[in-house]
């Protein structure tokens, strides 16, 4: 936490003065209404809330940060009981010099010229009402703080895990991608210049542009036909990629790089583990203020099926519900995983707007 954060839950020295003399001045009134003594209401109690003061700041400067947030409750209950005890001793002795012995507790049951039990029980009780009162300011205070500093600390962590999250697409595409733009430049192909940019553009967008929480629906399709125009020159003509668009995806928004994932795994299940030509189909749908997004690969051919569901899913796609469960809430969105007709289908519904 921050010295700024900190601030938030410290009271300037200006509140504590507010605070003493709102306190002070109910205090007077009320004991003066009861005594019907005004004047001696007031002087009673400027002589006792230096003492209530003292007792206070004691409890929470002193024993509540060394001894009660250390767990050393025995010794905290005989330390503040002593201090109370002492601050009656030093009022009583204050009042009888100051006011003589007719005033020493007017508001009791007898009058008392020394030191008695029931008087120091009264006494002590009523200072356990302000140091209570006063350090049930302070723990809200201290509860304030820490449910920040914790919910500050988790807001890291889970900003940390989605970024870690956002960079999990597969370094071996851009690895194969320098594969084909050298060989393209081997052979002086025209199409070299176009697919540098495509590469740049689209790293440029994954280094930059992926930083905020939401990203523009429209730069994210812009991002995944990138994706898609460089893996076609990889695949030539085995690869068949059928994109819909339909609704308005004007100032919708996004999780950035959330799409491109089931993309990239289309590609890394399906495109690379087939012989022959391969489909791939994707559509994006948008209606009201949800995306419904559709991609369709087909199936690894691979010689168990027990897994099949499990391997086309792959690490990307865990990473999704986990970037989905952080980003998200549970009503935003709906993802649902199957293989139809030796198909690998993910349908998401997400809210954009």
């Amino acid at each position: 936490m921050s010295y700024d954060d900190n601030k938030i839950y410290r009271i300037s020295w200006k509140y504590h003065v507010i605070f003493w003399v709102v306190y002070f001045m109910f205090n007077t009134f009320r004991w003066g209404s009861y005594f019907n003594d005004y004047l001696y209401s007031f002087k009673s109690n400027l002589l006792g809330f230096p003492i209530h003061m003292v007792s206070s700041y004691l409890n929470i400067l002193v024993f509540m940060p060394f001894l009660v947030y250390r767990k050393k409750y025995v010794l905290y209950v005989i330390s503040i009981l002593s201090t109370i005890f002492i601050m009656v001793v030093v009022k009583f002795n204050l009042t009888y010099l100051l006011f003589g012995p007719d005033k020493i507790w007017p508001e009791g049951p007898e009058h008392i010229s020394r030191l008695s039990l029931n008087y120091a029980i009264d006494m002590m009780i009523g200072e356990l009402y302000v140091v209570g009162f006063v350090a049930a300011i302070k723990i809200t205070l201290d509860f304030l703080k820490e449910h920040k500093r914790v919910a500050d600390l988790e807001k890291t962590q889970l900003e940390t895990e989605l970024q870690f999250l956002k960079n999990q697409i597969s370094p071996h595409f851009f690895f194969n991608t320098l594969n084909n733009i050298y060989s393209l430049s081997v052979v002086k192909s025209n199409k070299t210049p176009k697919i540098i940019l495509k590469l740049s553009e689209l790293m440029r967008y994954m280094l930059y542009d992926t930083k905020a929480k939401r990203q523009s629906l429209q730069n994210e399709i812009m991002c995944i036909q990138n994706y898609l125009d460089l893996e076609r020159v990889r695949y030539d003509d085995s690869l068949e990629v059928n994109m819909y668009i339909s609704g308005d995806i004007q100032d919708k928004e996004i999780a950035p790089i959330l799409l491109l994932t089931f993309v990239e795994n289309a590609f890394k299940h399906g495109a690379n583990k087939n012989i022959g030509k391969v489909k791939i189909d994707i559509n994006f749908k948008i209606k009201e203020k949800f995306l419904y997004f559709t991609i369709t690969n087909p199936m690894p051919l691979i010689t168990s099926h027990k897994n099949n569901l499990k391997q086309a899913s792959g690490i990307g796609l865990e990473n999704v519900k986990k970037r989905l469960a952080l980003g998200y809430d549970k009503n935003d969105y709906k993802l649902v995983i199957h293989n139809k007709n030796n198909k690998f289908i993910v349908k998401l519904k997400i809210k954009v707007g």
